[in-house]
């Protein structure tokens, strides 16, 4: 991982449940997630380039032994253009990716009224972020947890997994953790991901806790992009925006039915996940650019199939399954919201109080 990780997801191979294929050759892995007759695969193989198309044909080859369709996904160019180009190949646009210099980051506050305001705002607050070492991280695990589950609660679904996973604070080797403190009390952190090949780093979670003050997010961002320039990194990102179009059209036209589909969840689906917020909050942030991300699958045009599988190595079920559950996870945040307003005391208008007297 180290001597080939290229994309900026490479290090997400390594979560929890995604299985590994190493190449007869020993020099290259593919993580996968596998739902129904579909083989996912957490980005492209991790292997130097020159053997990624090779690496791709004999991951397929054995896919299609076992009755499976191999689907890339998130990935980035080059390698898109390369697998999907194959015979019976086909790749669809899934959102963009933003990315930073973190060496022009300091010139990107300055000129930034708005992030240089929620930066005052932290600090008014006397919020201090520091990057943690694993140790001492081990010894406040609890409350880094309570800020977890607090930012759990608070999105519109269950948990999920595969490139998303939340369970990082258990697996911190190579990746780094800026904390958000005020006084002794744990705000909020930042978990970010080597890009060995690149030179920098994924901030793949950016979490806030019950008392996080406004501000705390961009303090967080802010704290890892100075260290990152400190070092000398040339790469940052945030990872992927699902459904963004940010990176326009890319090079793979869409069917039309894909695009009602794709439309539809943006319309409607903000409830359980706000595709359009935090595409927004990344924006926000002045990215240089912003990268395409796309599925490539063996077989010559996306499918429901595809659609749905790529839903359930997500969601680690089946979607209708999943479905359901986002529903009663909704439902029962609307129901202790409800219960929270009624408890609260009821302030007494004027005239109540006149007549009273």
């Amino acid at each position: 991982m180290l001597a080939h990780g290229w994309s900026a997801s490479s290090w997400q191979v390594l979560n929890p449940g995604i299985e590994h294929w190493i190449d007869p050759r020993g020099d290259a892995l593919v993580g996968y997630a596998v739902h129904g007759r579909f083989a996912v695969v957490a980005g492209a193989p991790v292997c130097s380039p020159d053997r990624q198309q090779s690496v791709q044909q004999e991951f397929e080859r054995q896919g299609r032994a076992a009755g499976r369709t191999v689907c890339w996904f998130g990935v980035e160019e080059p390698f898109a253009a390369k697998a999907a180009a194959l015979p019976r190949h086909s790749r669809l646009l899934l959102g963009a990716q933003p990315w930073w210099d973190p060496a022009r980051w300091e010139q990107l506050v300055a000129g930034h009224p708005s992030l240089r305001a929620q930066l005052r705002r932290a600090r008014n607050k006397a919020v201090q972020v520091d990057e943690w070492p694993a140790e001492q991280a081990a010894r406040r695990r609890v409350e880094l947890e309570g800020c977890m589950t607090h930012w759990l609660g608070t999105r519109g679904m269950p948990p999920m997994r595969f490139l998303v996973e939340h369970d990082t604070l258990g697996c911190l080797d190579n990746r780094r953790l800026f904390v958000a403190c005020r006084g002794d009390e744990v705000l909020g952190f930042l978990v970010a991901s080597p890009v060995p090949r690149r030179g920098g780093w994924l901030i793949e979670q950016v979490v806030r806790g019950r008392g996080a003050v406004n501000g705390t997010s961009e303090s967080l961002v802010h704290a890892a992009m100075q260290a990152f320039a400190a070092e000398g990194c040339a790469y940052a990102t945030l990872g992927m925006s699902p459904l963004s179009r940010r990176a326009g059209e890319g090079s793979a036209p869409m069917p039309a039915w894909l695009r009602l589909v794709f439309g539809w969840v943006r319309a409607h689906g903000r409830r359980f996940y706000n595709f359009e917020g935090l595409d927004r909050f990344k924006a926000k942030l002045g990215p240089a650019g912003w990268e395409p991300l796309y599925a490539v699958v063996d077989a010559p045009a996306p499918s429901p199939a595809l659609l749905r599988a790529i839903a359930g190595v997500f969601t680690g079920t089946s979607p209708e399954l999943a479905f359901v559950r986002a529903m009663a996870w909704a439902l029962g945040k609307e129901a202790r919201r409800v219960r929270a307003l009624a408890r609260r005391p009821r302030p007494v208008s004027l005239d109540r109080r006149r007549r009273s007297r």
